[in-house]
């Protein structure tokens, strides 16, 4: 019976749905940047039930529009696939200083502020003449051995390229290497030029005091062409490679400072903390032979999670502890690697009275202020009571012969009835479900990899035909993609091709490209000739097994 009213429970489970809020979030890829360079804001909304687009009015005043789209997908962050619109918009900030993004409305919804810092950014008139540099920058000159310092590498082309680009890895031998999160796309304004900046952050741990060399990295790259009538002051053929190197960056590293304690954990960072949990709560009694655990977690900014040490409390007669195995995890963020570390101990006291725990004092080196500190924990004082006697069993057993011990009072006899005859009907609806679907002829659903080439080739028609170049290199690159050759080679060998890429790249990284015409990059589409795999002829088939 007891099994029946727990599947009985799953059954009615079942049958409730799923009601969430919907939600209308705004979140941005950066919240510090430099003047004259764009950020991403991705507004986004689970409501499939509206068809209405955000209102982008308050942004008007503080930020220039350059880019908007609108992608639709299915999200299962919540464990279930639900409908989610995405308006990605790129945005050129107006002013500098602190900035914030107002309220944007979608309907009767509204998306939280988002502050924003635009630096003043430096003189940027020695910037190189070239189409396509590297500039690379620490955060600081020098750092202490294991500590974190911060490398940015930025690339920037004025003129487009094709999405072949590579970067080698960074290596050192002598430190430990950790990519911030993917590379960040944006443009920046730079003598009245607009430029595409490619971003790669990289966290930088040092394993040995002394003089280290940040190597060179090369980036290569197709050039796509550009724009005669642009403001760029280069040129470039379509098909172009070309390599760039990044400079090579001297790094002083120092030796752990002779005041720091010298047996405890060597913890540069820029803060640690220090927090604890208990379960059950302590506003609980304690009772002797009963196990009591704490929580403890480390909180570091600046470092591995690797380096943070065990807190294991010293040895007790009162009680005995139970350590169990730590959890580590880690998180990238602008300012670097945020790691923690998550103890649990489980203490079991033997005697009643009041105990305590020793308080915890955990020494690091702050990098920020270049001095030492200490993370603590106050000592924490334990009220233990005596367990409780148990009883004789044979007091707390009831008799087998006693009625009341058959059928108890809070469940009378017609509610099991009740759930016997739903369950008898449910099962005949599963039956009959069941035996229909039998006698039905089986479906086969065409599994989907993907748009059919067909699709890739309509959208680009209809975004070459209604003029619009955003839309028109994205259907392009698509397009493209279910070919073997890349965009490139098919340029090089078609000079329509080639002469429409160019009025295409050069409509895109103009001031103004609402004059572009689509139609002869469509003409020059249409008149490619690509070579198909045949069926096999006549000639080519075997003879039969029984020739007449």
């Amino acid at each position: 019976m007891r099994h029946f009213v727990n599947y009985l429970g799953a059954l009615v489970l079942l049958c409730i749905s799923h009601v969430q809020a919907a939600t209308f979030t705004a979140t941005v890829d950066r919240t510090q940047i430099n003047a004259g360079e764009s950020i991403e804001l991705i507004l986004e909304s689970n409501d499939s039930s509206q068809f209405l687009a955000p209102d982008l009015t308050p942004l008007k005043p503080l930020f220039e529009l350059i880019n908007s789209k609108q992608v639709n997908r299915f999200s299962t962050a919540q464990g279930f696939e639900e409908p989610v619109t995405q308006w990605i918009l790129t945005l050129l900030p107006k002013q500098t200083g602190f900035l914030i993004i107002p309220p944007i409305s979608l309907g009767e919804r509204q998306s939280a502020p988002i502050n924003l810092y635009i630096k003043e950014s430096a003189s940027v008139s020695t910037a190189p003449l070239e189409p396509v540099y590297i500039d690379t920058q620490l955060d600081q000159e020098w750092v202490y051995v294991q500590a974190q310092t911060l490398l940015t590498l930025r690339i920037y082309h004025a003129i487009p390229l094709f999405a072949d680009s590579n970067l080698t890895p960074l290596l050192l031998d002598n430190a430990r290497v950790e990519p911030l999160g993917k590379p960040r796309t944006f443009e920046q304004h730079i003598n009245g030029v607009r430029h595409g900046v490619i971003e790669i952050n990289y966290a930088i741990f040092p394993q040995q005091s002394g003089l280290i060399e940040i190597p060179e990295q090369i980036f290569s790259a197709t050039l796509a062409g550009h724009d005669p009538h642009s403001l760029t002051p280069f040129s470039a053929q379509a098909g172009q490679r070309i390599e760039v190197r990044s400079a090579r960056i001297p790094l002083q590293v120092k030796a752990i400072p002779k005041d720091y304690p010298e047996h405890a954990a060597w913890l540069p960072a820029q803060q640690v903390s220090l927090e604890q949990s208990w379960a059950p709560s302590l506003d609980t009694p304690i009772s002797t032979g009963t196990a009591v655990t704490r929580l403890l977690k480390i909180h570091a900014q600046g470092l591995p999670d690797s380096q943070l040490p065990a807190l294991t409390p010293p040895p007790a007669s009162t009680y005995t502890v139970y350590v169990d195995q730590p959890s580590f995890g880690h998180q990238f963020t602008e300012q670097g690697l945020i790691s923690h570390r998550d103890e649990r101990q489980a203490f079991v006291f033997q005697s009643a009275g009041q105990h305590s725990l020793a308080a915890i004092k955990l020494p690091w080196w702050n990098t920020s202020t270049d001095q030492l500190e200490y993370a603590e924990l106050p000592a924490q004082k334990l009220q233990v009571i005596a367990a409780a006697l148990t009883a004789n069993s044979t007091d707390l057993t009831p008799l087998a012969s006693d009625p009341a011990t058959l059928t108890p009072d809070n469940q009378p006899l017609w509610l099991w009835q009740a759930l016997s005859a739903l369950f008898f009907i449910l099962t005949l609806v599963g039956f009959s479900l069941w035996w229909r679907a039998r006698h039905q002829p089986a479906v086969i659903v065409p599994a989907s990899n993907g748009p059919s080439s067909r699709n890739l080739h309509d959208d680009l028609k209809r975004a070459c035909l209604s003029n619009d170049p955003q839309s028109t290199r994205q259907a392009l690159d698509a397009w493209a993609r279910q070919h073997p050759e890349s965009l490139a080679d098919i340029a090089m060998r078609d000079d329509s091709l080639s002469d429409a890429l160019d009025a295409l790249n050069s409509a895109l990284y103009s001031e103004n490209y609402s004059n572009w015409q689509g139609q002869a990059l469509w003409q020059a589409i249409g008149q490619l000739s690509f070579t198909e795999p045949s069926a096999a002829s006549g000639d080519d088939q075997l003879p039969p097994l029984y020739p007449p």
